[in-house]
């Protein structure tokens, strides 16, 4: 079974699915998420989904229950890259992942986070 890579970048986390999703791997993924929160103190995870072509119902409900794990941990988490044919899946499904926010891509889910992307500059203060 493949195991999804789990990145620190400040204090959030960043998931970047490459494989294809069995149920397997999402469970695997669920317990090294919980113990990464735990162990790192992270305020933020990000699940990059754009490699992702299909998800099921379990799938579906695994996203939901991460992003709920997660936040009871104090941990708020954005699933970004959602494919159009993804979405309508979980529509027609009946999933809604209540409570998972999501984002078109990395940068906005970083700033959704309150995280700059990585070498993102602030904007410059207005001094006039």
């Amino acid at each position: 079974m493949e195991r999804v890579p789990i990145l620190k970048i400040g204090d959030v986390l960043l998931v970047s699915i490459q494989v294809d999703l069995q149920d397997q791997t999402v469970l695997a993924l669920q317990e090294d998420l919980a113990d990464r929160i735990v162990r790192t103190g992270a305020h933020g995870v990000i699940i990059d989904i754009t490699a992702v072509d299909i998800v099921d119902s379990f799938i579906g409900r695994t996203f939901a229950t991460i992003a709920s794990m997660s936040r009871l941990m104090d941990s708020e988490t954005v699933v970004v890259g959602m494919r159009p044919a993804v979405a309508i899946t979980l529509v027609e499904l009946g999933l809604s992942l209540g409570g998972v926010r999501t984002a078109l891509d990395l940068e906005e889910g970083m700033r959704l986070l309150g995280a700059g992307a990585p070498g993102a500059r602030a904007p410059a203060a207005d001094h006039s």
